[in-house]
């Protein structure tokens, strides 16, 4: 379900925009949530699940339980980041993902500044009614 020990964790490349910022240039906190999540539906697109076909053809979807966050550093306008997603199983419901949001260096031999480290936990459940389902194949 989650990469073999050694291996490199699933990484969405993003960039800060306008809208993503506060008046200052700054990425506004909870924005970072936003650049997690898509970074977790890219990570099921990459394993050829999409979410739009689980929830009409299998009836299920996922939901946010609790997102912990620290914020390291603040990302800024025009910023190139790494969202990277690591996927643990929690219970037959529930998955944590172990998620990083990374700047890019300028340079080619720069490295990479840890921005935001975040433990979100979801929970699959049944589209219609809500309630909880096993995951089973659906984050395999």
């Amino acid at each position: 379900m989650s990469a073999a020990a050694g291996d490199a964790p699933f990484s969405w490349p993003a960039r800060v925009y306008w809208e993503d910022t506060d008046a200052g240039g700054v990425v506004y906190y909870a924005n970072y949530l936003r650049f997690l999540e898509r970074a977790r539906t890219e990570w099921l697109r990459a394993r050829g699940v999409m979410q739009q076909q689980l929830a009409t053809e299998r009836g299920v979807q996922f939901m946010v339980l609790r997102v912990e966050a620290d914020y390291r550093a603040a990302a800024r306008l025009d910023d190139r980041l790494a969202i990277t997603v690591e996927m643990r199983p929690d219970t037959r419901t529930t998955a944590v993902f172990l998620q990083r949001v990374w700047r890019e260096p300028a340079a080619a031999d720069g490295a990479r500044e840890l921005l935001v480290e975040a433990v979100v936990r979801v929970v699959c459940v049944d589209a219609k009614t809500l309630r909880p389902r096993r995951i089973g194949e659906y984050l395999a």
